[in-house]
């Protein structure tokens, strides 16, 4: 491909193209870690990404939890922590590292307590 022709296409995509391509060669930089795309359920997995959004569900007293969506540029995939309503150092756009086993709740893919590194 030429430069000329990379710098057109650059220049034609959209920021959200951009960021797409971007967190998507960070996390494939990522060593053991498994696309979200390719993410099967009942498996232990590791997956890398960006988070994109953080809800805290209220609940009793140590009966909340949280809850933040994570992408890769291929798909996305929620953490969910019971019982904790932060996490010092998770914001939106922070990079994170999660490992647990996956599963399926209210349609979509979910961690639950997983543990986590921040990249």
């Amino acid at each position: 491909m030429g430069v000329l022709t990379r710098f057109f296409r650059r220049f034609a995509e959209s920021d959200e193209e951009r960021l797409t391509d971007e967190v998507r060669s960070w996390c494939d930089s990522i060593p053991d870690t498994t696309r979200i795309a390719d993410v099967k359920e009942r498996a232990r997995v590791r997956v890398a990404g960006v988070v994109r959004r953080i809800t805290l569900h209220p609940g009793t007293e140590g009966a909340e939890s949280l809850s933040v969506v994570v992408t890769d540029g291929t798909g996305e995939i929620t953490a969910m922590w019971t019982g904790r309503w932060q996490i010092a150092g998770l914001r939106l756009g922070s990079r994170v590292v999660l490992e647990g086993m996956v599963a399926r709740g209210r349609g979509r893919l979910q961690i639950v307590n997983p543990s986590y590194d921040f990249a």
